[in-house]
């Protein structure tokens, strides 16, 4: 078995993913558009290369550069809209399952603190 980083999850253990304390940040000045949101991020479990984990932000609108993932919305809402390669927006709420691409440029607008459990 690995060692484990703190914070993970041992296993044979859980936690309630849409209630876990997270500690939030300000987003970087240059990636923000509207608002001043901020964010956290807490790793549940290393598997392999592949990380396991939460993320949170709150309201507001601010710009991201992506990872190879696919990630889980728990909680809130918001909208991604794909600047570069241009794709069409979409909205997500609880129960959206996404796939992003490494490179990809987004602008994510959130309307209610945003949630999602991601596999990167």
């Amino acid at each position: 078995m690995s060692e484990l980083v703190p914070g993970e999850l041992a296993p044979g253990t859980g936690v309630d993913a849409a209630a876990l304390p997270l500690v939030h940040e300000p987003l970087p000045t240059e990636d923000l558009i509207i608002g001043t949101p901020t964010s956290a991020t807490h790793a549940l479990a290393t598997i392999g290369e592949v990380e396991v984990g939460l993320w949170e932000m709150t309201p507001g609108t601010a710009s991201d550069t992506e990872v190879d993932e696919v990630f889980v919305v728990l909680t809130g809402r918001a909208r991604i809209e794909f600047v570069d390669p241009p794709l069409p927006a979409i909205e997500v709420g609880p129960g959206s399952v996404v796939r992003l691409a490494e490179g990809q440029r987004t602008a994510w607008t959130v309307t209610e603190t945003l949630r999602k459990v991601y596999i990167a």
